[in-house]
């Protein structure tokens, strides 16, 4: 095996165990411990990515992928040590103030997802414009999709309707924001400055969204399947820690999650494309994108990833039900404004629309 290949699958596997570690070692502390716990674990796991990832940013040595792969455990020990006993003073203060930040930053996340998501959704778009004209085959194809990601998510959204409209006030909510997609839909075909594939991929965002807001598998631990200390007999041992770790992370927490993570890291490569010239090419000015500040901030982003990572796990984490039913709704209704205002202040679209059937 060559040397490289077997560097390449020893790094590949430290990467993937660290972000195993961080999925289960979060709710597990906030089951077994506290939320003191917690927010101390989070914390400490949000301070050492932040040193991970200024290394990666000034030395670049594949080799701290590996060696940070210990570093996780020993924080979680640090912080069952810590809560085992007498807790200082100063431990609960840094996790409360953590706290604060997270929830004070609830509006960016939002705001971070929803733009993402439009982003996503526009460029596929535009990629859909631009495969119509290569034949009759990229157009029926693009066009069987759209219909059944608009199928999909009017399915999506029938079945959530009696989990998510359980109160007036959500009726309510529902019937505007799709009413709402409908109209935002009808008037971007009337301007031609959206397609089929844009609005279809909205609807599954807002079905997506509504889906979340009905879903409700909190963070509760059943105190039989508590982690128990390692016995004798190691099968029972181990079958007590695979049901623990399966009750212990939330599923809607885990898709939102996923989903957040995959959108702002599209949006981040999407990001360096935006405010380029009619006439640049796909590989940029002077032969790449290096040059734009755009460019710079993905750069930052993906260096600094791991940190977005234990930030928007330890935010959705930490929030109840009901929150996390609020913030859908507010999601839902600033990804319509946003793309409103898209629709309104966007451009003529080109010769590729006039071409693309929006009607």
């Amino acid at each position: 095996m060559a040397p490289w290949l077997l560097w390449h699958a020893l790094s590949s596997t430290a990467r993937l165990s660290t972000v195993l570690q961080i999925l289960i070692f979060l709710p597990l502390t906030l089951s077994t411990l506290s939320k003191s716990a917690f927010l101390l674990l989070s914390l400490l796991l949000f301070i050492h990515s932040l040193i991970h990832g200024t290394l990666i940013l000034f030395w670049g040595s594949p080799a701290l992928s590996i060696m940070q792969v210990p570093m996780h455990p020993f924080l979680l020990l640090v912080c069952f040590n810590a809560f085992s006993e007498s807790v200082h003073p100063w431990l609960p203060l840094a996790a409360s103030w953590w706290g604060k930040i997270l929830q004070w930053s609830s509006p960016g996340f939002i705001v971070m997802e929803g733009m993402s998501s439009l982003l996503v959704a526009q460029r596929l778009g535009q990629v859909g414009k631009e495969l119509v004209g290569e034949g009759e085959v990229y157009q029926f194809g693009l066009l069987v999709g759209a219909a059944a990601a608009y199928v999909a998510s009017a399915w999506w959204i029938v079945v959530s309707y009696p989990v998510t409209a359980d109160s007036p006030l959500s009726s309510t909510l529902l019937g505007v924001a799709l009413t709402t997609l409908i109209f935002l839909t009808f008037i971007g075909f009337a301007l031609r400055r959206t397609n089929v594939i844009e609005t279809s991929c909205l609807a599954l965002i807002v079905a997506y969204n509504l889906w979340l807001c009905g879903v409700d598998d909190a963070l509760v631990l059943d105190p039989a399947l508590s982690y128990t200390p390692l016995l004798s007999n190691i099968l029972p041992h181990l079958q007590t820690l695979v049901n623990f770790v399966s009750n212990t992370l939330p599923k809607p927490v885990l898709f939102a999650l996923v989903y957040r993570l995959i959108v702002l890291h599209f949006a981040s490569r999407i990001l360096p494309t935006i405010g380029a010239d009619s006439w640049d090419n796909e590989s940029g000015v002077d032969d790449g994108w290096e040059g734009r500040p755009t460019s710079k901030l993905t750069y930052l982003l993906l260096t600094y990833r791991q940190s977005i990572f234990i930030t928007v796990y330890s935010h959705l984490l930490m929030l109840d039900h009901s929150s996390q039913v609020w913030w859908r709704w507010m999601n839902i209704f600033f990804t319509l404004a946003i793309w409103s205002v898209e629709l309104v202040v966007s451009n003529e679209d080109d010769v590729v629309t006039k071409e693309w059937k929006v009607d």
